[in-house]
């Protein structure tokens, strides 16, 4: 990290010195065992906050009540490599994969391999998830994923699963959603509701206390309600914070003087959050998902970065480059891949507190799959480093999604 060369630097100058400067030598080697572990668990903290267990339940074989078992943390595990593993939940031929997301038609060389690795939490189990059960326990649901297009592809995700065991397909657009498709056997509704900030904006304006037509009918017709932001907020290529600075509108009047991004993400989603658990249906469900990690190395997508890892990373590796990062008017230099994902997992544990939304933790899982993004399979000039390969990391995500899902039903 920055400051362990600079304390390394000054012991080995101390070390030629007197046998006096032996107590300050000590002292600062204490200082600096305890900054790096202070650093690890703020590391630990922002990526998969331990406060947000869940708890895990099993059915008694002979009265069928729900058993309480341990808390598990399904965000603190390991990538177990199955070579055994020869199907996905769905193959490369769902219509709905976007085609850049189509790693193994486009031959990326690990298409097939991305599969076979398995997430496996400490303690407990993440099986994949039985969609037949799945739209039987669900029937007459709707379920609505509101967001980026990382929501779109964990959204593809679920409905090509599902549709591998369920033909019936009426597709619509409801309450006002990007794209979306009921089951007709089981009455269940899927739907993709795309916004990139959540808030209405226009040009550079954004209104942080209007939701974006997209969705604002999505809390009255879903049962189900899954939300992301975080992607859009700190992109210099739409939103250049010297050229073209987003401006910040609440009540119909702008912010005297202006505010920078991050308070502008803070104000949005306090009212987002307040417009959604105002507009809800009683008995409604409601999740955030975290922050989805990108794995550019080299530089940003404009800038030649690429991913071309082949596996998972290993934990040194991720923590392994030095990056510089500007936000919050403040240089940030770290040796960690995602700085931008922590800052926007910080900003939304901080607005979701004493909330009664679920969070998704995803992120921290998912920072080791550096292997499973399209990167030149996508079809672009670039790399894509963001966005997940399909079949691949966001079906685990549902699986995880779908588990806490009937952990809430049994606490219901």
């Amino acid at each position: 990290m920055p400051f362990r060369g600079h304390y390394l630097h000054h012991a080995k100058k101390n070390a030629s010195h007197s046998s006096s400067c032996s107590t300050s030598l000590l002292f600062i080697s204490l200082i600096c065992l305890a900054s790096l572990f202070l650093v690890d668990s703020l590391f630990k903290s922002y990526v998969s906050p331990r406060n947000h267990q869940n708890l895990q339940f099993k059915r008694s074989d002979s009265s069928g009540t729900p058993i309480l078992v341990e808390p598990c943390d399904y965000s603190d595990g390991m990538w177990i490599y199955d070579p055994s593993v020869r199907s996905a939940p769905y193959d490369h031929t769902c219509k709905e994969i976007f085609k850049g997301w189509n790693c193994i038609a486009s031959n990326k060389s690990n298409g097939l391999d991305i599969i076979k690795w398995g997430w496996k939490p400490k303690g407990c189990d993440l099986p994949r998830f039985d969609p037949v059960r799945f739209l039987e326990r669900f029937k007459n649901t709707n379920v609505g994923f509101v967001g980026d297009s990382l929501n779109r592809n964990m959204f593809v995700s679920l409905f090509c699963t599902l549709k591998r065991v369920s033909s019936e397909v009426k597709k619509w657009h409801p309450a006002g959603a990007d794209r979306g498709f009921t089951f007709l056997q089981n009455n269940f509704t899927i739907a993709y509701h795309r916004t990139n900030l959540l808030a209405h904006y226009e040009g550079f304006r954004v209104d942080v206390d209007i939701p974006d037509g997209t969705w604002a009918e999505a809390p009255s017709f879903h049962d189900i309600l899954i939300f992301n932001t975080g992607h859009w907020w700190w992109a210099p290529s739409k939103f250049d914070p010297v050229k073209s600075p987003m401006l910040f509108f609440e009540n119909g009047l702008p912010l005297i003087p202006p505010v920078p991004p991050h308070v502008g993400l803070d104000l949005v989603l306090k009212h987002m959050i307040s417009f959604v658990e105002r507009r809800m249906q009683p008995g409604g469900i409601k999740f955030f998902r975290t922050q989805s990690p990108r794995h550019f190395e080299g530089g940003d997508w404009d800038q030649g970065g690429s991913c071309q890892h082949l596996q998972p990373l290993l934990p040194e590796q991720v923590v392994s480059s030095s990056v510089v990062f500007q936000v919050e008017e403040l240089l940030f230099e770290e040796q960690w891949t995602n700085v931008e994902t922590r800052l926007v997992n910080q900003h939304l544990y901080k607005a979701l507190k004493g909330s009664d939304f679920h969070i998704l933790e995803i992120t921290r899982m998912s920072t080791f799959r550096a292997d499973a993004h399209p990167s030149i399979a996508g079809g672009k000039k670039h790399d894509n480093c963001m966005h997940w390969c399909l079949p691949g990391t966001t079906d685990t995500w549902n699986d995880l999604f779908i588990m806490h899902l009937n952990n809430i039903k049994f606490q219901n």
